[in-house]
């Protein structure tokens, strides 16, 4: 078969080594868009991570592709509706970073209340002065959870370290582990009225798009802080700013953003300018929170250790393997 792997570096290329003895397989460190498509159009395994799009027009530019092999466990990537017309399969990473982005979360969060990157910038300049800088204990109070899979868990299992209480929102409640852990499922409302801390840990696509929207921040306790390391159309961009200006939130740290792959190169944007593909309100809403001081933002790199990428390589390794195989392995298409 012919292998074309997308977003790879050269020494994650290793995983995959073993394969180039049956097959042709093809390594790109640049994302998948229409050209390179074109330039792999014989491709019958396509692999790739999240910041390429598999729209219907890179799909398609495909000849005969038999399967999606992606190094993710969210699909909002792709555009399964065209997978599924033309019989392409689609794999995904189940669990790789459960510990992993959990711990992001506090990382986070750790910063916000200890207020660490003015203070780390504060001593880089020669300042010692602590004015402006006293933060709060985490200890004492109440984390909000929406979604309990298998992050989420992990997260609340981490603010149970703390001594944080937790309170957890999800369509299908986990009794099993709420009492594992030690949280207790409440409604989504609830949750938002009764949480200092709320972290997202839901998927991506319509059904959680702008799940955070207005009214949610509305109904949240004044000076709540919001962490979202899940996906940046779970949470309302423009009703974010507003309140964070307003004070309803003291602060959020996000390590995703609606427009982040854009806001990534900039050749993007200037194609966005006059493709209007993107949503242009939403781009300039993510550039504003890249420098307002109560925001802390990171690159999506939550899941980023090399421990939880050799898991998503591994993992793919078997899902490219188990397909070869004719045995399913992680399908979801």
């Amino acid at each position: 078969m012919k292998i074309a792997l997308f977003e790879i570096e050269p020494w994650e290329a290793e995983t995959f080594a073993d394969l180039e003895a049956d097959h042709d397989v093809r390594y790109e460190q640049a994302i998948l868009d229409a050209e390179r498509a074109r330039a792999h159009a014989d491709a019958d395994v396509v692999s790739s991570f999240i910041y390429s799009r598999l729209s219907r027009e890179v799909l398609e530019t495909f000849q005969r592709p038999k399967l999606i092999a992606t190094r993710s466990t969210g699909v909002d990537h792709i555009d399964l509706d065209v997978c599924r017309s033309r019989g392409i399969r689609v794999a995904n990473v189940p669990t790789y970073g459960e510990n992993t982005v959990a711990e992001h979360v506090f990382a986070l969060l750790l910063a916000i209340s200890h207020r660490l990157v003015d203070a780390a910038d504060r001593t880089r300049r020669g300042d010692f002065s602590q004015k402006g800088l006293q933060g709060f204990d985490l200890m004492g109070r109440t984390m909000g959870v929406v979604g309990t899979g298998h992050i989420g868990r992990h997260a609340a299992r981490i603010a149970r370290g703390f001594g944080m209480e937790v309170l957890a929102f999800d369509v299908e409640p986990d009794e099993a582990a709420a009492r594992e852990i030690g949280f207790r499922y409440v409604d989504l409302d609830a949750l938002l009225r009764r949480s200092d801390v709320i972290s997202l840990h839901v998927p991506g696509g319509e059904r959680t798009r702008h799940l955070i929207a207005r009214p949610q921040f509305a109904a949240m306790k004044d000076g709540a802080v919001l962490i979202n390391t899940a996906r940046g159309s779970v949470v309302e961009i423009r009703a974010l700013m507003e309140a964070l200006a307003s004070g309803k939130l003291r602060a959020a740290g996000l390590d995703v953003l609606p427009e982040e792959p854009v806001i990534r190169e900039e050749a993007e944007l200037l194609r966005a300018v006059f493709t209007r593909e993107h949503d242009l309100e939403t781009l300039l809403a993510d550039h504003v929170l890249l420098r307002l001081r109560n925001v802390i933002i990171t690159p999506h790199s939550a899941f980023n250790t090399r421990e939880a990428v050799q898991r998503i390589l591994d993992t793919t390794h078997e899902n490219i393997r188990a397909f070869i195989a004719g045995e399913a392995s992680n399908l979801v298409a």
